[in-house]
């Protein structure tokens, strides 16, 4: 297995990483983690997946004939090394702008002063006297000179994109969960205000691990309230039968195939970390005992809060 780095530049954000999320899965890859950035040049994408090294090439393929994409780059993933965006911006490169050269300052001629010739003395009286000529001014400075054209303000630098930050993995808070889900029969499906403060209260690490732990614990005990007594079912039957009337009771939700669609998830908005790990777990906990296999993977192909316009939850058994 290899972890690969896909790094992307398209011109609109709207379904992007469901659509490559498609093409990851399609080709045997699992989605890691993902990221959506507005850029001066476009939405810079980048995801991290895993998947068979024998699956690289056709991966690669199908994102090279993926028509929204003016320019890729698929590289090895090393862990604890953030890795620039190849088609962000540079602080300080204002998009090859080159302000015009200020226009040169040509002075103006003063103009030249005319010496004048004195009228000759009057007699008055038996006296002559002479009147001495008049003395040449010194021609003023240029007042007509031409101002210098204004210099064009200087293009604001480009905001770089943020690059990932790693956090520390950490166990679930299980005493926070307990406390959260303590009412759980009184308040479901009311719920999503505990789930909120759940969040709050945990550190930040933790707040993965248990938002999943308080969603596991919520389906399973779904299923033991309404589908225990029900016979086994594949996947498909599990999801239409099951999961999909037991999450409606919480959100929005559409079923393509064995994909789960979330609409307007409250656990997922833009300012908010991903509420999608609470969904994942809700349907381990209440898909997994009514399945034939036993077994049940849960991939987050996208999620609202990284700008996609839905969280979308891929099953497999």
């Amino acid at each position: 297995m290899i972890e690969l780095e896909i790094q992307a530049l398209s011109e609109r954000r709207e379904g992007l990483l469901i659509e490559v999320g498609r093409f990851v899965i399609a080709n045997g890859f699992v989605l890691q983690r993902q990221r959506l950035t507005q850029d001066p040049h476009g939405i810079l994408l980048t995801i991290v997946v895993r998947g068979p090294a024998r699956k690289k090439r056709s991966l690669e393929a199908a994102l090279e004939g993926y028509e929204r994409f003016i320019s890729f780059d698929v590289s090895p993933f090393v862990e604890g090394e953030p890795k620039p965006h190849f088609a962000a911006s540079r602080k300080g490169v204002s998009d090859g702008y080159i302000p015009p050269p200020a226009p040169a300052q040509v002075p103006v001629s003063a103009p030249l002063a005319v010496a004048t010739t004195p009228e000759p003395p009057r007699t008055v009286a038996p006296v002559v006297v002479a009147m001495p000529p008049e003395p040449l001014r010194e021609p003023e400075p240029a007042e007509f000179m031409q101002a210098a054209a204004p210099m064009p303000p200087p293009a604001p630098a480009p905001a770089e994109a943020a690059p990932f930050v790693e956090l520390v993995p950490l166990a679930a808070d299980e005493a926070a969960v307990e406390k959260a889900l303590r009412d759980l029969s009184l308040d479901y499906p009311q719920i999503v205000p505990r789930l909120l403060t759940l969040e709050r209260s945990v550190v930040e690490g933790a707040r993965k691990a248990s938002i999943a732990l308080a969603g596991q614990r919520t389906g399973a005990w779904i299923f033991e309230r309404d589908y225990a007594t029900g016979a086994k079912l594949d996947l498909r039957e599990a999801i239409e039968r099951i999961g999909v009337p037991a999450l409606r009771a919480l959100v929005e939700v559409e079923q393509d195939g064995s994909q789960l669609h979330i609409h307007n998830s409250p656990l997922c908005t833009h300012d908010s970390h991903s509420g999608c790990t609470f969904f994942s777990g809700f349907l381990e906990g209440l898909l997994g005992p009514a399945l034939v296999s036993n077994e049940l993977s849960i991939f987050p192909v996208c999620c609202r809060s990284y700008g996609a316009d839905d969280c979308v939850l891929a099953l497999s058994d």
